[in-house]
């Protein structure tokens, strides 16, 4: 009987909010928490506790990080609400040249888009809207009060990093070219590494029909139901709040502000601009050397 009660609930539910999905000015807002956790590598090997608290905590605004996504039937918003840094009590300024900045997409028209601030130069990021090849399987399990399925898919390092850079990349690709060639490589030859493109990682989401829109956090999309919960890598993205056709309703509208670039433009021009930070560096420290 409980079980029978349970699936008559879920059946109006999902009527319920199927129903105003279709009225014209429909929109909802979805609330995530994204958590990453801290990798120190060889070096954590040689820090104390106390060290690695400390670390901790001058990254958490790095590591654990809330979004608003605001959509409706076709297109969505999707952007960080800002936390002060739990140390110096403001915004996490250097750390913002690497992460990802607003981003509009229409599934109607397969657009994407993305604000992006370098060194306090701005861009716009467009590309069109990448399809995934999801893999719908039949396994389910509740968040919050959605029944959610499971959906598998993969994707390319690249499509996860586009808006960040490696220093290790960068010795990398300083090395292939000193051993090729003994004169020094141009700032401009600045490559997309090949792995980048080509190595590939698993993404498991899960989303829900009960609320039949085909949109999620970032640019994941493409399912019968909004997207509730990613993960991908050592990173889980979770939606710890639905607000279903808000009083205050958020406009959705295009992004414009920026000089337009596509996403490999836009890792090349971060990419060498910070092979030229570490060169300039390297210079004045062998002046002061000398």
């Amino acid at each position: 009987m409980k079980v029978y009660i349970k699936k008559i609930s879920i059946s109006w539910l999902f009527l319920f909010v199927t129903v105003s999905i279709q009225a014209q000015d429909f929109q909802g807002k979805a609330y995530y928490f994204s958590k990453t956790p801290m990798e120190l590598g060889r070096f954590g090997a040689k820090m104390s506790e106390e060290q690695k608290k400390q670390i901790a905590a001058r990254l958490q605004n790095r590591l654990e990080k809330t979004y608003i996504l605001t959509f409706n039937r076709e297109e969505s918003m999707y952007k960080e609400d800002e936390k002060l840094d739990a140390i110096s009590g403001a915004t996490d300024s250097w750390g913002k040249n690497f992460m990802p900045g607003i981003q509009y997409k229409n599934i109607k028209n397969k657009t994407f888009l993305q604000e992006q601030e370098f060194y306090g130069k701005k861009f716009l990021v467009k590309d069109s809207l990448q399809s995934l090849n999801w893999k719908m399987g039949s396994e389910t399990k509740q968040i919050g009060q959605y029944t959610c399925f499971k959906a598998t898919c993969e994707r390319t390092t690249f499509d996860f990093s586009w808006w960040n850079f490696s220093w290790e990349t960068i010795r990398n690709q300083a090395e292939k070219k000193h051993d090729s060639s003994q004169t020094k490589p141009a700032i401009n030859a600045v490559e997309i590494p090949t792995e980048e493109a080509v190595k590939m990682e698993e993404i498991i989401v899960w989303y829900t029909p009960m609320i039949p829109v085909s949109q999620g956090p970032g640019d994941y999309w493409g399912l019968p139901g909004l997207i509730l919960e990613v993960n991908v890598g050592n990173t889980i993205i979770l939606c710890n709040k639905v607000v279903m056709n808000p009083e205050e309703k958020t406009k959705i509208k295009t992004l414009e502000k920026g000089n337009v670039v596509t996403k490999k433009e836009y890792k090349k021009i971060i990419t060498g601009k910070m092979k030229e930070f570490r060169e300039n560096r390297g210079r004045r420290g062998g002046r002061r050397r000398g």
